[in-house]
């Protein structure tokens, strides 16, 4: 039987050059539609797909190559015996290499304001089936999905006069593993289109490589950073790096907290993070107000941290932040002076983030556990104001109920059992990560120093004991906000009317691990 190739790309990029290799080495060329039409213009000779089916294209273009005389051609195993008769007898010639892309469903999907309608014209029929089939016959027909192959596919069949087995298995993985991710884009897009439950039965995902890492959290960790198909405007992914080194696994992961808390606010605000948790966050009347706040919440753990603001960086905010060693600075934009003073620095990096306050709406966030996965929805609530209940005899002042909300945002991205302390519109204490809340709160405490006298404390659960709020009171705390929920609650609520402190229940937990 004569050698041949069909090709039909959406990518045409390298088609030519390959068509014209493999004529040269005699295999006939068959195609379809614009491809062909490529390849013809090229000078190269071309079959086309109806004049093998003596079917013609129809349905604009839905149907063409769906036919036995294309997919007995691919799937026949050539060392059966009855195979090969019978594609005799149906006089049908073997097809030896396939090289195919599929419709540009992710490029569609990305446009601005596109209609669904697009979106299903969009979805490949004939490519997918194409090249599984010729994937599932990988010992006779090589099969290529990524055009960086042609050149691999060409060397091959030029020094040995075919494509080696190997190749020809790698090349039916990339297949399986190219028409998985187009089918979870595909179901992925038509499950935000209808009302059905968000866990289903089984749970698929698919991400594409932004970039290879240097390492993981360790050195000796191999690591990749993956991107969503469609981020949302707000998702660090789509932020700019302007300048400095690479970033690392852990730049991208304390980044990332750093932001989340950052959505919190809408007023100039400020979030300085260190090892996935808050040292200190400020809201300012301007940006520089808001970071000599961070600042001074906490000036030891800042150092080699991360700071995010949600307003441009400007040239005073730049001067002060260059004055010690900052890992990544992440805002909306920075002053051209801003940027020119931050520079200077080689190794700090720059990095914009236009839309940095979006919130990704109905997304699910998922932790690897051993031989398995936990999802969950993300956690965009903060509390529900009519659900805020008083439960002391002292009530907030309108200040203390102010600041005691702004610690509520800061506890719930803090790593859990946690205290923060907060006064002026500013974190003064965080005792992140501990086993026990008394353990936190001391740890507020220390980091506060003296500024205790008149501060709120927010505790994301709650107090089981007294002795957060004894500790509280010896420190000059005024007020606590927490879930609310335990059975011995009556116990905290008794040594906060003792201590005159106030206490307010959320009846919302926030715990993070």
């Amino acid at each position: 039987m004569k050698k041949r190739a069909l090709i039909s790309v959406s990518d045409k990029a390298g088609v030519v050059d390959f068509a014209k290799n493999l004529e040269e080495l005699g295999f006939e060329i068959v195609s379809t539609g614009g491809t062909a039409k490529a390849l013809s213009d090229a000078g190269v000779a071309v079959i086309n797909v109806s004049d093998i089916t003596g079917f013609p294209e129809c349905l604009d273009g839905r149907v063409k190559t769906l036919h036995p005389k294309i997919h007995a051609g691919i799937l026949a195993m050539r060392s059966n015996p009855e195979h090969m008769k019978t594609l005799e007898e149906l006089e049908v010639n073997t097809i030896d290499v396939v090289a195919i892309n599929l419709y540009p469903f992710k490029a569609t999907i990305r446009k601005e304001n596109v209609s669904m309608e697009e979106c299903i014209e969009n979805i490949d029929i004939g490519g997918p089936t194409m090249i599984r089939a010729a994937a599932k016959n990988w010992q006779d027909v090589a099969v290529i999905v990524d055009p960086s192959d042609y050149d691999r596919v060409v060397k091959e069949l030029r020094a040995d006069g075919c494509v080696s087995r190997d190749t020809k298995l790698e090349l039916a993985f990339k297949v399986f593993e190219h028409t998985s991710d187009y089918d979870t884009m595909i179901a992925n897009y038509l499950k935000k289109k209808v009302n059905v439950e968000q866990f289903r039965d089984t749970f698929t995902v698919t991400y594409e490589k932004a970039m290879d890492l240097r390492y993981g959290e360790n050195p000796h960790q191999k690591a990749v950073y993956y991107k969503e198909v469609l981020p949302a405007d707000g998702s660090i992914v789509n932020a700019k790096q302007l300048h400095g080194k690479e970033l690392s696994f852990n730049n991208i992961n304390d980044t990332n907290g750093a932001l989340q808390l950052l959505k919190e606010f809408k007023e100039p605000t400020v979030v300085a993070v260190k090892h996935a948790n808050p040292c200190g966050v400020g809201i300012g009347e301007s940006i520089f107000d808001a970071y000599q706040k961070a600042y001074e919440a906490d000036p030891v753990s800042i150092f080699g941290g991360i700071v995010a603001a949600n307003r441009e960086i400007d040239e005073k905010t730049a001067e002060e932040i260059n004055k010690i060693f900052i890992e990544i600075v992440i805002a909306p934009s920075f002053s051209e002076k801003a940027f020119q003073i931050l520079s200077q620095k080689k190794n700090i990096r720059l990095l914009s983030l236009e839309n940095i306050l979006d919130i990704e709406e109905n997304g699910v966030e998922f932790k690897k556990v051993s031989g398995g996965l936990l999802v969950q929805n993300v956690d965009n609530e903060l509390m529900n104001e009519a659900d805020l209940e008083c439960v002391t005899e002292v009530k907030p002042t309108e200040e203390q109920l102010k600041q005691m909300k702004f610690a509520w945002k800061v506890v719930k991205h803090t790593k859990s059992n946690a205290i923060v302390l907060a006064k002026d519109n500013a974190t003064i204490g965080v005792g992140p990560g501990q086993t026990n809340r008394i353990t936190a709160l001391e740890l507020a405490i220390k980091y506060a120093a003296d500024k205790t006298e008149g501060s709120v404390m927010a505790s994301d659960a709650f107090f089981p004991f007294s002795d957060c709020v004894e500790a509280a009171h010896k420190a000059g705390i005024k007020a606590i906000i927490q879930p609310g929920g335990s059975i011995r609650d009556q116990e905290s609520i008794d040594a906060c009317n003792k201590y005159g402190i106030a206490m307010v229940f959320t009846k919302m937990r926030h715990f993070k691990h």
